[in-house]
């Protein structure tokens, strides 16, 4: 390892400006985690198609900037940073977000890192910094902060250890965390959530049904988001998706929805008043295709769809519309998905991160004596 005067001397860090800056900016995580069993990569195709405005909507209303951080040739940091101008107007705010944070562990790289962005911002107005965040909520949000052993997720930061202490060193502090937990899938439906679901049907005129490909084609999925827009649109950061961004999400993950385990819950109108998007396990066949559809990542992605299943899944967004929290739209999912979960094999299951004071959405898992896990951070500073 360098000395600190050296690396300040050979350090530089640059704006992506070339093919072969991008190159380096998408793959420092496989040279990062190479030895990291924990980690879980993103597709390169999906990190590449965020900078490219006509695959991603968001680059409407967002500033992007990545950067790369070299030490003499060699990549050793990237960072992106975000200005979101609809979610500063929404939130009253002058923020600068950061984003696909990567570096060693050398507190020069870092500083340098978040400095570029930190400047960045600066020069466009803005007075203070968070994150890691994206340009959406369905962006990987959160730094992890515990539990460093466990194994990551398709849709949620992995990162080494030494990364939040290298925030906390910078001066940076929470501004928000997530939490997660784990659930083993139970034989039988608690007789409590019988009863609920029961009511639900009978008093309220609520049922369950599930999405065809049709109904994806032909609307059904935008009234999906809509729901998401409305019940979310309060939580921390939160900023409503717009159609062109709906249809992106759709395109993109629509191929590897089973909608089984996508389960709908209608009122007597037909209106949508909830949905739970759960998906088997990825993380294994993400894993060995290195991050590339290509040459292989293709056929390990199927095999976890159709054939070799994981024997959990990960359970995204639950939604509920408002006036139809209380009414049993909870224990109508679980209802339906315990004897899916059964069918393939599912033994156990683990939320997607959730804010430490959304008590409504924390309170829903109590009845499946839930573990903790992954807790994860958004940082702050003012500029």
């Amino acid at each position: 390892m360098c000395t600190f005067a050296a690396m300040m001397n050979d350090l530089i860090v640059k704006r992506v400006t070339t093919r072969r800056e991008m190159d380096d900016f998408v793959r420092l995580p496989s040279r990062l985690y190479r030895d990291c069993p924990q980690y879980v990569p993103d597709m390169e195709r999906d990190i590449r198609d965020m900078f490219d405005p006509r695959k991603n909507a968001g680059l409407e209303f967002c500033e992007v900037q990545p950067f790369v951080a070299y030490y003499w040739s060699t990549p050793v940091g990237r960072i992106v940073g975000i200005i979101n101008h609809r979610a500063n107007r929404k939130w009253e705010r002058r923020c600068v977000c950061f984003g696909l944070i990567e570096f060693i562990d050398h507190s020069e790289v870092s500083q340098a890192l978040l400095s570029a962005v930190e400047q960045w911002g600066y020069q466009r107005g803005m007075d203070c910094i968070q994150g890691p965040l994206g340009i959406t909520d369905f962006d990987k949000e959160g730094m992890l902060v515990e539990d460093f052993d466990l194994v990551g997720a398709m849709t949620s930061i992995y990162n080494h250890a030494y990364y939040p202490q290298h925030m906390e060193a910078l001066g940076y502090q929470k501004a928000a965390d997530w939490i997660q937990f784990r659930l083993q899938v139970p034989e039988q439906l608690p007789a409590r959530f019988e009863r609920v679901a029961q009511l639900s049907k009978e008093m309220f005129g609520l049922r369950v049904r599930t999405m065809t490909r049709k109904d994806v084609r032909g609307g059904y999925a935008q009234q999906a988001f809509d729901l998401f827009n409305q019940c979310y649109s309060q939580l921390f950061g939160f900023t409503e998706f717009t159609p062109e961004q709906t249809e992106e999400f759709i395109r993109q993950y629509q191929p590897l929805v089973d909608l089984r385990l996508v389960p709908v819950v209608e009122n007597k109108e037909g209106e949508i008043v909830g949905i739970a998007v759960t998906m088997v396990s990825l993380v294994e066949a993400l894993q060995k295709s290195h991050g590339r559809l290509w040459p292989l990542g293709w056929w390990h992605l199927l095999k976890a769809l159709k054939w070799q299943r994981a024997d959990h899944v990960e359970m995204l967004l639950v939604a509920v519309r408002p006036d139809y929290q209380g009414l049993g739209v909870n224990a109508l999912f679980f209802e339906y998905l315990l004897p899916v979960y059964h069918e393939y094999g599912i033994r156990w299951a683990e939320t997607g991160p959730q804010l430490e004071d959304n008590i409504k959405a924390l309170s829903q898992w109590k009845a499946f004596s839930p573990e903790t896990v992954k807790r994860r951070r958004c940082y702050e500073k003012k500029l």
